[in-house]
């Protein structure tokens, strides 16, 4: 069997600039990342930076890249409200595939289904000439908030060059669960995230969780090893861990990432991936 590719997210390690990032990855033995262009107020933690204004911090980032043999698997943010015109993405999107992006994640906040769909396909077209794909993060908060309406949002634009970004936590707080996986093999899912979390949470406290606080794979009440069995092979695994309290406990970032690394390694083994 294949090795199954591991890539890291940047929430996992929130408190560093994607140069740092890809250094980390590589140090834990992640063949991926998936990285924030710019700085997120909702990420406190995250230091101020910006690929898409900020030549040389592109470059700082390209150049670690090439160091280190580490590939961008996934770019972040990419947010569709209702007043988004897709072609202000022009900018971050010439940034990403400078960098060599395959895909952009997209979270839709779109009240207006038709004109959700209309913009998706709009992006989807803009995003092509830069050769990066579309990948659709169902997430409860949002207006697509499973796996089966990602799927169907997808359906409705007809088009081959969007996916889905699949968070374990997002099935597990979607209440969705049986459906969603059964379809984990679906030739749509572009890329996975994993993390663990109780069984059930306040859903007042889904978004803090979601990217602030959750809990290592193995800590929780989620079934992994059925996530992992679950997903087509050639599925890309992302660790999506964010940590704060060990930030605030002074854990450093590469503690922390290959606290998280490793324990998702040995999840991968438990599901049958024994070279993981």
């Amino acid at each position: 069997m294949a090795d199954r590719r591991l890539s890291l997210d940047h929430i996992t390690v929130t408190d560093t600039t994607p140069w740092l990032l890809a250094e980390i990855a590589a140090e834990t033995g992640c063949a991926g990342i998936c990285p924030f262009l710019h700085s997120m107020e909702v990420l406190p933690a995250m230091p101020t930076y910006d690929l898409v204004r900020d030549a040389q911090a592109l470059r700082r980032t390209r150049d670690a890249l090439t160091a280190t043999g580490v590939k961008v698997d996934l770019l972040y943010p990419f947010t569709m409200a209702g007043r988004t015109n897709p072609a202000d993405f022009v900018p971050a999107l010439e940034a990403g595939a400078a960098l060599g992006a395959p895909l952009a994640n997209i979270l839709c906040y779109d009240r207006d289904p038709n004109r959700r769909t209309e913009k998706l396909i709009e992006l989807a077209e803009i995003a092509a000439g830069f050769g990066i794909a579309l990948a659709i993060e169902f997430y409860p908060p949002s207006q697509v908030r499973t796996l089966t309406q990602a799927l169907v949002e997808i359906e409705r634009t007809g088009r081959a060059d969007i996916g889905i970004t699949v968070d374990l936590l997002h099935i597990m707080r979607g209440g969705d669960i049986d459906a969603s996986m059964a379809l984990l093999a679906h030739p749509g899912v572009a890329i996975a995230q994993l993390s663990d979390g109780p069984e059930t949470i306040d859903p007042l406290e889904i978004e803090w969780e979601a990217g602030l606080q959750r809990l290592l794979p193995g800590r929780g009440g989620f079934d992994i090893p059925s996530f992992i069995a679950a997903l087509d092979p050639a599925t890309p695994l992302s660790v999506e861990v964010p940590q704060q309290q060990a930030i605030d406990g002074g854990a450093t970032a590469l503690e922390r990432a290959r606290e998280a690394v490793n324990a998702t390694r040995g999840l991968i083994r438990e599901a049958g991936e024994y070279n993981a």
